[in-house]
């Protein structure tokens, strides 16, 4: 099953790169801690820890899904999108205005996504640029509709997934994590315990 503009660029950050963007997040976390975002309506904590920089970022409550310009827990507006997270966004993106969100994903062992598709957003015209960091996973990739068929590929620590043009409402998720398939995050025993994944996705939020 192929679906217009979505891309998978396998490898894309070298070793050295992903050291960079780990060292960049941890700085990241170090001012926007993690914390688990809630259901809406029943209120269950994810199973994913999250937090975000840039202008604006993604939060879930029980009330629903939004975004805002704040930590939900210590109020403070979160840090800036870090200079290297920008300059991928410019190799890959090819759109010309810059992300305004990025959310910093971290899957322990036992963590998933169920199935959803990013539509909080005005401006659908831009891509959501998604960094793979860490273990691998397996990463399910539907249609434009929650009934369509779905096919499962394997990420790993590098790849860049771009989703654009008509892969921008696709369904998707993951389906599990890998554990100790990747060393990346043992350079961060304190941050990541146990290894894990780190999924960073860049978005356009407004429009213009």
């Amino acid at each position: 099953m192929d679906i217009a503009g979505f891309r998978i660029l396998p490898g894309w950050l070298d070793r050295d790169r992903q050291v960079q963007i780990v060292e960049a997040i941890a700085g990241v976390i170090a001012q926007a801690p993690l914390y688990r975002p809630r259901v809406p309506g029943s209120g269950r904590p994810m199973s994913v820890a999250m937090t975000n920089c840039g202008e604006l970022g993604w939060f879930a409550d029980r009330s629903g899904y939004r975004y805002q310009p704040c930590h939900p827990v210590t109020g403070r507006p979160w840090p800036p999108i870090p200079d290297i997270l920008l300059q991928l966004w410019d190799e890959v993106a090819g759109y010309p205005a810059r992300p305004e969100a990025c959310l910093v994903n971290y899957y322990a062992a036992a963590a998933r996504m169920g199935v959803h598709r990013d539509k909080d957003e005005d401006d659908l015209a831009a891509p959501v640029v998604s960094v793979s960091l860490g273990d691998d996973c397996r990463f399910r990739l539907g249609g434009l509709l929650r009934r369509d068929p779905t096919r499962s590929l394997r990420l790993r620590s590098g790849d860049v997934v771009v989703l654009g043009g008509e892969a921008r409402l696709a369904f998707h998720g993951v389906d599990r994590i890998m554990p100790g398939s990747s060393t990346l995050l043992a350079m961060r025993p304190g941050l990541f315990p146990g290894g894990g994944r780190v999924n960073l996705t860049l978005r356009r939020v407004r429009q213009g």
